[in-house]
This record gives structure tokens, C-alpha cells and sequence, in this order.
């Protein structure tokens, strides 16, 4: 039979691709978007109605794709039953009316399904049904229409009789999609088709003008079907893959399509048994090439010369293994001498490494667990005894040509789920404004919507950005700027207010707001739930984070670029493919079916035993500002590498299931993800923890650890910031000698600390020691060390 999704490109023209199961019909019409869109135009909003999904069932589309014009009649036929109601009732009565008449037509419907050959009955978006029956090949696409009509005794609508009319479709629910049978996605069925009656002459003469060309090629439609994927990889993705490295990503345009598609066709036909018919199965019709002309590209190439196994392919099939198999450690700059092994790593973080270079692998991890962390909304971890969602603020700090703006479409991609919902719900504000103008000076206003807004820019007032996380109905919301001036600036008066509503939403703590003006923005939100990603320069960084003793800074996960002052540049700038932004998308599409508390005990321990082994080294130092950073800097690490593993379980889902089915799985099985997050605890996934829990305690110093001292000392925030590596050698306690004095204490403390360290303060930190058992006193201030060193 024929079941065609029909979506909208170059310009606004209509192609078709087929749908080949039901599992793939009903994830399109079950999507949270569609239901939004139904509901919406069955409140009155028509206009939304050309936002559903739309499908055609009675006809096939042209060689290129589109359904514009297409002459090839399906086994099946689409119709769409309408009732208009009198126009001289009133609104309450056309209902009344509708209901009525739309009351026996499911049951008449179905009670004549085997005699009408019914594949599909479903409920239309506003006033009727449509229904898909097989079609009787001896009469047109009207005439079968008219004979369901007599036999179902109702009438169709008169104005939806082309075979390239579209269906706009409503969801799943069992009152919407009243009867399905998998036979209406049998293409075999479909591809064994002939033209419709009134077409047959001009059909005939096509095939014998393509007899005396000599073209060994029948039309598309009932041509034997290839396989669609070499070794697993699909064509079309080789495809794409093949312009990425041969072609800087670029498809062939008008002006260069004849020389491209004769060599892709070329270098193909290696691993297309050198087939005419596979050949033109795969490679498609570039920017408006006639089919003709395509397939005498196909012609030539197969009868060039053979040179043996061509190396743009060769180099296209090796990126794929490079790109799924990568086994090299690549060392990020910004971590303290860690390193993230890429390999490790599942579909959706590797892939927003790939888009932005190795260089920037911490940037980009820390960049997008924010999102990740808010896409899985309804997960919450246990960190130290306490259940927290996960709430994470990251900014990305690097001078100007760093490489910051290379994250952008990244973070895009992750959000582009939430962004398509978040349009819509915008599109129904402006609506609701250009009526509110309308009827300004009516008594009867409209009502204001409440709607739940997710991806909220920075560039508001507190007052509105109160109001859109008021009404996320439980989610996280997400906030992304690629320049963190715009909050300096747009909040420069209400610095305090940014950073309390922040440091609460870090906490998933309450909030309320109140003003005693009733037309003012009144909020009490249970949970404050906010995810945030800045970039920008360090300049920008303090110009944000201006109090260094509040705990926001502390709880800022923190991430520098690379110096690229003097790196060349290079030949193949990394840019965000397409490929890769599909992989982000179907990880990302996964997340929000994740709800539940879960206990990683894994996890946590490695967390526990980073807190001792920095809590021994800042003490050997006395360093005062490690130590106090390190509790938050645990907390935000445990909670980014949590993101990474549900990373890992929607690719493990994905790669056994498909993304349908990984889908099903997570609906019908609430659990699942949660067995399978405890198996993810593997050793290489938590090795990742040292790695990003060393890099942000490292970069939170690096920027704040003077400021943090000279706010303590003297609330001066005026502090240098030259950069200060230590290794456990250069400890306090590793540079005194075995048996050592208090005399020589403060002298190593006033060489690694400064000339500000006072006799007391040392006394404290042999104090703290003794207590910690690392020495033991031997008469009056002398000590000998119990611990050798600490690693």
C-alpha cells in the first residue's frame, strides 16, 4: 500500500518519504509538538493547522522526491469525510450538530472494514475523519472515492479528490487513530503500482521511449530494492559523509552537479557491485538534476576506467571508523594534566567533541551538561545523602578568536527539541498580543497564556525571567549566551538578584517573589529549577561574578580554551555536520524519558575519595581556598558525569534498539534506565571524574583564588591573577625535613604563601596536623612528620 510523510524543502515545495512500519507513524504523530499543535487548532487556532504532521496515502512521489504533480497512483486511497454545520446555528449549536453527525461514523466505518478494504480510520483535527481503504485499480481516484462513498452512505469531501492531496494528521491516542492495519505500510504493495487509468497512455509512452534509448533502468517505483547501508552504514549518510571530506560538506549545486555526481557515481559503483539500478538507487538528484542526466552520469561512470578501490572513498569510510572507533587519548589543555579519552565517551558527547576539535573537549563537556543536565529533567541523583536534580551553571571562559563560538551550534543541537516547542509557544504569545491590541478598548479581553517557555533568554528582567521560570510546570528551564557581557549588562543593577536566583537554582531550593501591585510579577516556585551556559572573555567573567564570598562562584563549573594565539590555522576549520548533529538530537530526544531518583554508590565513592586526596593536599599546603572549593567542585563533577553516563545508556539503547525502539523501551519499561546507569559505573567511565574534577578545581583557582583571599582578608576584590601550579612536592609538608621546627615552618609557609602568614596562623596548621595524625611533637616547637608523602 502506500503511507508517505510529507515535509516541506527548498523553498516551501512538498516532498515525500515513505513510512515503513508502524512504529515510525506513530512516534511522528505522538510527539509532545503534535499534541501541543492538536489542541491548540481544536481551541480555534486554525491557522496552526498547517504545523501537524501531514501524510499522503494515494499516490507516489515523482523521481526527485516531491509530490508536486506526481501521476503515479498507490494500492491505496485517501479520503477525507467532512460535516459542515448550518451556518445560521450558533457556535454552541454547530457543536451539538458536529457531534451528532460524527457520532455513528467510527462504528459504520469499521463494521464495513473488510468489505471497503479499510487500512487506516482516524479523527480529523477539526470536524470529520479520514480514512485509507485499498484501492480498486479499474476506476480513478475519484470514482473509488464516489464507491466508498455509496457504500459508507456518507459523503466526501469533493474538494480533497487528487491523489497528491495531504492528510493533516492528529496522534496515537486510541479516540484519535480509531484503526490501523500494518498492511498500509507493505511497500511492495506500494512499489507494484500503476498509473492511474487516465494516465496509462502517457505511462505506455515513457517506457518505450525509454526502450529505444537503450536504458536498462525501469522507473524508481518498481525497480528491485537494494540494500541501503554498507557494512551498517547507510548510504546516505557515506553520502553525506563523502561531500564532508572530499568537498569541505558542500552538495553539488547547478554549476558543478554534472562533474560531482559522475565522480561520486564513479568512486560508489566499488562498493555497488557496479550496478546501474543501485547506482541510481542511492545517488541523488542534486540541486533540481534532471533524472535523465543523472543516470548518463551513472552511465559514463561505470564505463570508465578501473583504477583499483578509489581513495576519496577509502578516506570517507576511514573518518566513519575514526569517528566510531577513536582509541587515542587526546590531552585537553584546560584540565591539570588529565586527559579525556574520546573513545570512552558515547554518541552525543563524542560527537559535540568532533564539531569543535579535540583542543576544546573540556569547553565543550562542560558546556553542554547543563543541557543535558535539563533535558533530563526528571532525574535526580544522590550526592552525599541528598536527592538534587541536575542543576548545573557552566561558563566558558577564552579571549577574543578562542574558539567560543564554535560551541554555539552545539548547544543548538542539544536544545533544538525544546527551542522547536519553545517557537510555537512564542508564536501563541504574539497572537495573543496582536488580539489583546485589537480589543484594547473592548470590555471582554483576552486571556493572557501561561506557557511553559524552556529555553529563556538572558537578555529580560528579573521581573519576566521570574515570570518564564514560574511556569516551566515542574522542568528545568535553560538559559544560553554566547557573549556573558549581555548579563553583565542587561543586570548590571540587579547583579545580586542574578546571582541569588543562580546559587538557588544550583540548590533546586524555593523562590518566591511578591510585590503588592496586583498587575506585578507574583512567583512562588517550590523548586527553582534552572540550567545556564555562558561564554565569554575572563574580563566578562568577573564582570558576571563580582563577589567572591557569596558561594556563586563556587558553584560555577569552570572551563578555559586553549592559548591559540600562535596555532596556524587550519586547512579544515571543525564545524558542526549534519551527521553529527542528528546523533546529538537522538540522545537528546531520549533524556526527557528519564525520571526517577537514582544512587550510584560507584560514583560516589570516587567522588568521596577526590575529597580526601585534595583535602590532604590543601591541608599539607595549608591552602584554605582549595579546601573550601573542593566540596562544591565534587558535587558539580558528580553531577556532569552522571549526564555523561545517561549519555552512554541512550546510546547503548540505541545501537540495540534503533531510536524507535530505544524510545518504546524507555516508555514501557520506567526502570530500565536505571538498571542500566548502575552498570555504566564502569572503571573508564569513572576515571572520567578525575579528569573533569581536577580541571575545575584547577581553573576555579587559576581565576579566583586571589580575589577569594583578598575578599577574605580585607573585602578588597582588587587581586592579581598569574596562574599558580603546585605539585605535591611543593607542599609545606613535603618541603620540611623529617624532624623540623615551628621556625621552619613559617618559613616555608611565608615562601609558598607570602610575606602575610603570621606566627599564629602556623600554629593552626601544625594544630590541624597533629589532629590529621601527619606529625607528632617532640619537645617544645619541634615535630617530626608520621607520613613519608601523600599521593
Amino acid at each position: 500500500m502506500s503511507c508517505h510523510f510529507v515535509y516541506q524543502k527548498d523553498g516551501g515545495a512538498k516532498f515525500m518519504r515513505p513510512i515503513h512500519n508502524r512504529e515510525e507513524y506513530l512516534q511522528l504523530r505522538d510527539s509532545e509538538r503534535q499534541r501541543l499543535v492538536l489542541q491548540a487548532v481544536r481551541k480555534g487556532s486554525e491557522e496552526q493547522k498547517h504545523q501537524l504532521v501531514q501524510f499522503n496515502y494515494s499516490c507516489l512521489p515523482n523521481d526527485d522526491g516531491s509530490l508536486k504533480g506526481s501521476k503515479t497512483a498507490s494500492k491505496s486511497v485517501g479520503m477525507d469525510i467532512d460535516f459542515k454545520a448550518p451556518k445560521d446555528l450558533s457556535a454552541q449549536e454547530q457543536q451539538a450538530w458536529l457531534a451528532k453527525q460524527m457520532a455513528g461514523v467510527p462504528e459504520l466505518v469499521l463494521s464495513k472494514r473488510d468489505e471497503l478494504g479499510l487500512l487506516m480510520l482516524e479523527r480529523s483535527a477539526t470536524k470529520g475523519f479520514h480514512l485509507v481503504f485499498r484501492r480498486h485499480e479499474d476506476l480513478s481516484q475519484e470514482e473509488n472515492l464516489q464507491w466508498a462513498s455509496e457504500l459508507l452512505g456518507v459523503a466526501f469531501d469533493d474538494k480533497a479528490k487528487d491523489i497528491t492531496r495531504v492528510f493533516f494528521t492528529t496522534t496515537a491516542d486510541a479516540d484519535e487513530l480509531l484503526f490501523l492495519d500494518d498492511e498500509l505500510f507493505d511497500m511492495t504493495a506500494a512499489n507494484q503500482t500503476t498509473p492511474a487509468p487516465s494516465l496509462l497512455i502517457l505511462g505506455q509512452a515513457k517506457r518505450q521511449s525509454r526502450a529505444k534509448e537503450g536504458n536498462s533502468a525501469e522507473p524508481n517505483e518498481q525497480r528491485k530494492q537494494y540494500p541501503t547501508a554498507y557494512h551498517g552504514i547507510p548510504f546516505e549518510a557515506i553520502i553525506h559523509k563523502y561531500w564532508e571530506v572530499n568537498n569541505k560538506g558542500f552538495e553539488p549545486t547547478e554549476g558543478d552537479r554534472d562533474t560531482l555526481t559522475f565522480q561520486l557515481a564513479s568512486d560508489l559503483r566499488h562498493i555497488c557491485g557496479k550496478n546501474f539500478d543501485w547506482l541510481d538507487q542511492v545517488i541523488p538528484c542534486y540541486d533540481g538534476f534532471p533524472i535523465e542526466e543523472k543516470r548518463q552520469k551513472i552511465r559514463n561512470a561505470l564505463a570508465s576506467k578501473y583504477e583499483g578501490f578509489p581513495q576519496r572513498l577509502r578516506d570517507t569510510l576511514n573518518a566513519f571508523k575514526e569517528e566510531e572507533e577513536l582509541d587515542e587519548t587526546t590531552p585537553d589543555p584546560s584540565s591539570s594534566g588529565g586527559e579525556l579519552n574520546l573513545k570512552r565517551l558515547p554518541q552525543g558527547i563524542k560527537d559535540s567533541i568532533a564539531a569543535v576539535g579535540p583542543a576544546l573537549a573540556m569547553p565543550i563537556v562542560t558546556a553542554i551538561c547543563p543541557c543535558i543536565g535539563a533535558l533530563a529533567t526528571g532525574v535526580k541523583l544522590d550526592v552525599h545523602g541528598q536527592m538534587r536534580g541536575l542543576n548545573l551553571i557552566a561558563y566558558i571562559t577564552g579571549e577574543f578568536a578562542s574558539g567560543k563560538g564554535s560551541i554555539d551550534p552545539v548547544i543548538g543541537a542539544w536544545m533544538s527539541e525544546v527551542q522547536a516547542l519553545d517557537d510555537m509557544y512564542i508564536q501563541q504569545e504574539d497572537e495573543f498580543r496582536r488580539k489583546k491590541n485589537a480589543a484594547k478598548n473592548q470590555k471582554n479581553q483576552p486571556e493572557e497564556p501561561k506557557l511553559p517557555v524552556r529555553y529563556i533568554t538572558f537578555n529580560t528582567t528579573v521581573a519576566n525571567l521570574a515570570e518564564r521560570l514560574a511556569n516551566v510546570e515542574g522542568k528545568h528551564a535553560f538559559s544560553f549566551t554566547p557573549e556573558a557581557d549581555i548579563v553583565a549588562q542587561k543586570w548590571k543593577s540587579s547583579m545580586s538578584d542574578f546571582s541569588v536566583m543562580l546559587r538557588q537554582s544550583y540548590d533546586g531550593s524555593r523562590y518566591d517573589r511578591e510585590a503588592r501591585s496586583a498587575e506585578a510579577v507574583n512567583v512562588h516556585i517550590k523548586h527553582l529549577l534552572w540550567n545556564v551556559t555562558m561564554c565569554g572573555t575572563p574580563d566578562a567573567l568577573y564582570r558576571v561574578v563580582t563577589n567572591y564570598t557569596d558561594g556563586f562562584q563556587s558553584r560555577i563549573a569552570l572551563a578555559q580554551t586553549p592559548d591559540n594565539t600562535y596555532t596556524p590555522l587550519g586547512d579544515k576549520p571543525d564545524i558542526l555536520s549534519s551527521r553529527q548533529a542528528e546523533r546529538i538530537q537522538q540522545i537528546a530526544h531520549l533524556l526527557p524519558l528519564m525520571t526517577g531518583e537514582v544512587v550510584l554508590p560507584k560514583l560516589e565513592a570516587r567522588g568521596r575519595e577526590w575529597l580526601e586526596r585534595i583535602r590532604l593536599e590543601s591541608m599539607m599546603n595549608d591552602d584554605r581556598v582549595k579546601a573550601r572549593e573542593r566540596f562544591r567542585t565534587c558535587v558539580t563533577t558528580q553531577r556532569m558525569v552522571c549526564c555523561i553516563m545517561l549519555c552512554k545508556v541512550c546510546e547503548q539503547l540505541i545501537q540495540k534498539h534503533g531510536l524507535v525502539g530505544a524510545e518504546t523501551q524507555l516508555k514501557q519499561h520506567p526502570d530500565l534506565w536505571r538498571d542500566m546507569l548502575l552498570k555504566v559505573q564502569t572503571p573508564a567511565m569513572l576515571d572520567i571524574y578525575d579528569v573533569i574534577a581536577d580541571s575545575l578545581l584547577d581553573n576555579a583557582l587559576y581565576f579566583f583564588r586571589e580575589r577569594i583571599e583578598n575578599a577574605f582578608r580585607s573585602r578588597n576584590y582588587i587581586g592579581g591573577n598569574e596562574r599558580r601550579r603546585q605539585g605535591k612536592n611543593d607542599s609545606i609538608y613535603e618541603r620540611l625535613d623529617f624532624d623540623f621546627s615551628l621556625d621552619m615552618a613559617l618559613q616555608h609557609s611565608v615562601s609558598v604563601n607570602g610575606a602575610g602568614v603570621s606566627r599564629n596562623q602556623v600554629h593552626q596548621m601544625l594544630k590541624n596536623w597533629r589532629k590529621q595524625g601527619l606529625i607528632t611533637q617532640t619537645g617544645p616547637a619541634q615535630y617530626r612528620k608520621l607520613l613519608g608523602s601523600v599521593s
